[in-house]
């Protein structure tokens, strides 16, 4: 006959399923029950362990008993995948250690993940910008420096405000950046303002250097 599991663990049950709920299906939430040294609960079982194994917590514990919060660590898992691990040491009312609650998250899709990110986007068989390609490239200057105007403000390009454009725009305006056949209309695309309002910017510039 299965014991009854002990009511005290109610609340710490519930947050392992919402734990494992959260991070399906990377997440096991296993409690340990540090009284009777048994596994209490297991959400999301991917260690194929059961309630009522033995917890094995000394491995785990050692010398830290006194800490709260044990981790992350790294363990392997029973398919090979690599498993990062935090154990947290759930007390009673008197501060006595009464059972421990693990967080074992697969990392190997994320690893994985991140390997073809690595190599997706390694830029060791990059060559240098063409000069045949880019040496008349407007387009190409006009980001670079608008990109580095924002940079040096601390900036970002959907929280200009109307003052902010105009002010890029003279600064693209001093740079050189209009010589470009089409370029307003790049600037204000862009900038998500009317063609006519980056003309009439220019217009105010002429005059006040007239």
């Amino acid at each position: 006959m299965t014991p009854r599991p002990d009511p005290v663990l109610d609340n710490y049950r519930a947050i392992a399923d919402a734990i494992a709920t959260l991070f399906f299906p990377h997440a096991e939430v296993v409690l340990h029950d540090l009284r009777t040294q048994k596994i209490d609960y297991i959400a999301n079982n991917i260690s194929k362990r059961c309630i009522g194994d033995d917890a094995a917590l000394e491995d785990l514990l050692g010398e830290e008993v006194g800490e709260r919060n044990i981790g992350p660590y790294e363990k392997l898992n029973w398919d090979g995948q690599k498993i990062r691990s935090m154990s947290t040491v759930l007390r009673d009312a008197q501060g006595a250690p009464m059972a421990v609650l693990c967080v074992n998250l697969n990392i190997s899709m994320f690893e994985a993940a991140k390997a073809a990110l690595d190599l997706f986007l390694s830029s060791s068989k990059l060559i240098p910008q063409p000069d045949a390609l880019f040496r008349d490239d407007w387009q190409e200057r006009i980001n670079t420096f608008l990109h580095n105007w924002l940079r040096q403000r601390q900036l970002g390009l959907n929280l200009l405000t109307r003052e902010h454009k105009r002010e890029l725009v003279l600064a693209l305006h001093a740079e050189g950046a209009f010589k470009g056949k089409s370029a307003a209309n790049y600037v204000a695309n862009v900038l998500n303002m009317g063609r006519a309002t980056v003309y009439k910017h220019l217009k105010e510039l002429k005059e006040e250097s007239v």
